[in-house]
């Protein structure tokens, strides 16, 4: 049984928190929105999680674990959002993806943001896709602070097992 048959998902699991934070970096690393935004936080963060493309973001944990993906990315990882969300966001690539992963996220923590990521990542059923184009940016709140790294991308390929 799902106990949050009745809230949508944007308004649980810390997100009205969390999207605001993601959307503001995503506008001042990029100069541009990341969905057009409402003026109502709620609005907003449903636009995010309905998004026809990916979003996801960890936190800033040493080995960091996933604190959001919208309804695209469940459905590209193949998991609900209860896993999903206790998931280590380097278990989404391969182990021998995961040093150039690391490198990618170094380069994400040194500059801001890169906006010309491609790799290879799993879903939970081993299914592998090549993400292109993807954009990788800082979080940061209101006070400074950084609070974990997002991404977002709208362009896969399903590879040959």
């Amino acid at each position: 049984m799902n106990q949050h048959h009745y809230a949508p998902p944007w308004t649980n699991h810390g997100w009205p928190e969390l999207l605001p934070i993601l959307l503001d970096s995503f506008q001042h690393r990029l100069g541009r929105q990341l969905v057009p935004r409402s003026g109502d936080p709620g609005e907003d963060a449903r636009r995010v999680y309905e998004a026809p493309f990916v979003v996801v973001s960890h936190n800033n944990a040493s080995d960091p674990i996933l604190t959001f993906g919208n309804r695209t990315a469940l459905e590209l990882w193949e998991m609900n959002l209860e896993t999903f969300r206790q998931t280590p966001s380097r278990m989404t690539a391969e182990p021998m993806h995961r040093d150039e992963r690391a490198r990618l996220l170094e380069r994400t923590t040194r500059d801001g943001y890169v906006d010309d990521y491609q790799g290879i990542r799993i879903s939970s059923t081993g299914r592998r896709f090549q993400i292109e184009q993807a954009i990788v940016w800082n979080l940061h709140d209101s006070a400074g602070q950084y609070i974990g790294q997002a991404a977002t991308f709208d362009h896969w390929t399903f590879l040959e097992s």
